[in-house]
């Protein structure tokens, strides 16, 4: 799951980034809404965190713009502002979801989580196939009934591919998914994750390389 953190309290977005990548999510920052609303555009979310109040484009018109794009990701607004009339004009202009400030991490996490489900294709709250079973809420996966000892990175890539269907997924497409902007395009990361995961299923094999496409279960 790849989050874009909007945040104008620089301490504040970190600290939500540390405990979200414990999580094993991919989490990139953007520190007013000018540089939010860019990195929303280019990069596949599957949440924005968004603060209301920020500087060089307020929250509400990053929101009103990610919607005019026809962007999938979905916005969870992370705000101060209280108020019914703050929470209706948000949830008007297209976000998915609001939260305000203070919060409970584990009720950001578990929001989070929710919103990532139904962006793109509506998907299961546990994702199950060719013999394995993922719960995502829970960071633990399963081959036929054997729980798999997974890093976070080994643990995105194998829920990317499960919610694939079969589909083959490609290493930009892995790289997007599971690892944030501070990752180097042109390491191997993602060959070796993919080596080692492999490795951790076992046999028979359940991990096809399709060459020149990506990967697929």
């Amino acid at each position: 799951m790849r989050i874009l953190i909007v945040e104008d309290e620089e301490a504040l977005a970190e600290a939500i980034a540390r405990g979200l990548r414990r999580e094993g999510m991919a989490v990139d920052l953007a520190f007013d809404g000018a540089s939010g609303l860019e990195k929303a555009l280019v990069t596949p979310y599957d949440v924005v965190v968004l603060d209301r109040n920020l500087p060089r484009l307020h929250g509400d018109e990053v929101c009103r713009r990610l919607g005019a794009a026809g962007a999938e990701t979905r916005i969870l607004m992370l705000t101060a502002a209280g108020r019914l009339q703050d929470k209706v004009t948000g949830l008007n202009l297209g976000a998915d979801d609001y939260l305000g400030k203070p919060f409970a991490f584990e009720e950001l996490v578990a929001r989070l989580r929710a919103l990532a489900r139904r962006a793109g294709q509506p998907r299961p709250v546990v994702l199950e196939g060719h013999g394995l079973r993922l719960d995502p809420a829970a960071h633990r996966a399963w081959r036929e009934g054997c729980e798999l000892d997974l890093t976070n990175k080994e643990f995105g890539v194998l829920e990317t591919l499960l919610a694939a269907g079969g589909a083959v997924v490609s290493s930009q497409d892995l790289l997007e998914r599971v690892w944030d902007e501070n990752t180097d395009p042109f390491s191997n990361v993602v060959r070796v994750t993919i080596m080692t995961l492999r490795r951790k299923l076992g046999e028979p094999p359940l991990l096809e390389t399709v060459a020149g496409a990506g990967y697929r279960l």
